[in-house]
């Protein structure tokens, strides 16, 4: 599996590819599913979606996840919930990158990854307007990434 398997319309953000294959507007505004493909050791800062459940379905790899100071790991074909209002991120973990699909209930956040990627923002370098752009969808950065113990 590598990065380019996601098709030559998917986004790149900060090594991360992402393609929308069910948008909000494709659900009426009810979900949005995301096809992404991260490398090892990236992730997010920790971070909350105030409008939107979150659940990662892991096709390949490792993911390790924070969720409000407690820690889980998913491996393919597991699955992880992430209740709106909930602090989190997760980091991708073992030997390769994880394939996972990014599911938000309402749909919306999709267009947050297409910004980042427009504008090729880089963390920490351009943080005020990742945050700026964080707060149009809903999603305050509350912490660092995880770092290699998590």
């Amino acid at each position: 599996m590598t990065q380019n398997e996601l098709g030559p319309d998917a986004l790149e953000w900060l090594g991360t590819r992402y393609k929308t294959i069910l948008s909000t507007a494709a659900s009426g505004g009810a979900i949005s599913v995301t096809d992404s493909v991260s490398p090892l050791h990236s992730g997010p800062p920790r971070h909350i979606h105030h409008d939107a459940d979150e659940t990662f379905v892991v096709l390949t790899g490792h993911c390790l996840f924070w969720l409000e100071g407690e820690t889980f790991t998913c491996g393919p074909g597991e699955t992880a919930f992430i209740p709106r209002g909930k602090e989190h991120t997760f980091r991708i973990i073992g030997d390769g990158p994880s394939r996972h699909l990014i599911i938000l209930n309402p749909g919306g956040f999709e267009g947050f990854f297409a910004e980042m990627a427009e504008r090729a923002c880089r963390i920490p370098e351009d943080m005020e307007d990742v945050v700026a752009t964080g707060k149009r969808y809903h999603l305050d950065f509350t912490g660092p990434p995880l770092d290699g113990e998590g």
